[in-house]
C-alpha cells in the first residue's frame, strides 16, 4: 500500500541535511498553524492568512522556540543546533539573519520529529507553547 507518512529511524533521519529537515518542519508547522486558526476563528480566508503569517514567519517561529526550548531533549537540542547553523540558501527579507537562522533550527526540530514520527512529540510541544503564550497574555 502506498504511503505518504512513512517514518524513517533516528539515525537515518540525522543522515539528512538539516535544512531538508527544516523544509519538512516548515510545512508541518504551517499545517498546524492553518489548522489551529481555522478551527478557532470564524473569519474568512484573507483574514486566516493574515493571522497565520504572524505565526509562519522567523519572529512568530522565534517567539515559539523560546517557549519550547528548555523542553528539547538532547537529540532535539542536537538537530536544532545543526539546523541553525546550517549554510542556507536563501535570506529573509524580513528577519535577522540570527531570527532566521533560529527559525530553520525549530522548523529543523518539527521535521525530525515528524520524519521519526513523533507526532505526539510535537504535539506536546507545540501545546506548552500555546499554553506559555497565553499564560503571557494574561500577565
Amino acid at each position: 500500500m502506498f504511503s505518504l507518512r512513512t517514518a524513517v529511524d533516528a539515525h537515518t533521519a540525522k543522515q539528512m541535511n538539516p535544512v531538508v529537515l527544516a523544509f519538512v518542519g516548515d510545512a508541518v508547522y504551517s499545517l498546524y498553524v492553518r489548522e489551529k486558526l481555522c478551527l478557532s476563528a470564524g473569519v474568512g480566508t484573507g483574514e486566516l492568512q493574515r493571522l497565520s503569517v504572524r505565526f509562519v514567519s522567523a519572529h512568530g517561529q522565534n517567539e515559539q522556540l523560546e517557549r519550547i526550548r528548555p523542553m528539547f531533549t538532547a537529540e532535539e537540542e542536537e538537530i536544532f543546533r545543526r539546523g541553525r547553523n546550517a549554510k542556507k540558501g536563501t535570506r529573509s527579507k524580513s528577519a535577522t539573519v540570527a531570527e532566521y537562522n533560529r527559525s530553520t533550527g525549530f522548523e529543523a526540530v518539527l521535521g525530525f520529529l515528524y520524519i521519526t514520527g513523533q507526532i505526539g512529540r510535537i504535539d506536546e510541544l507545540l501545546y506548552a507553547a500555546e499554553k506559555a503564550e497565553e499564560e503571557r497574555k494574561e500577565e
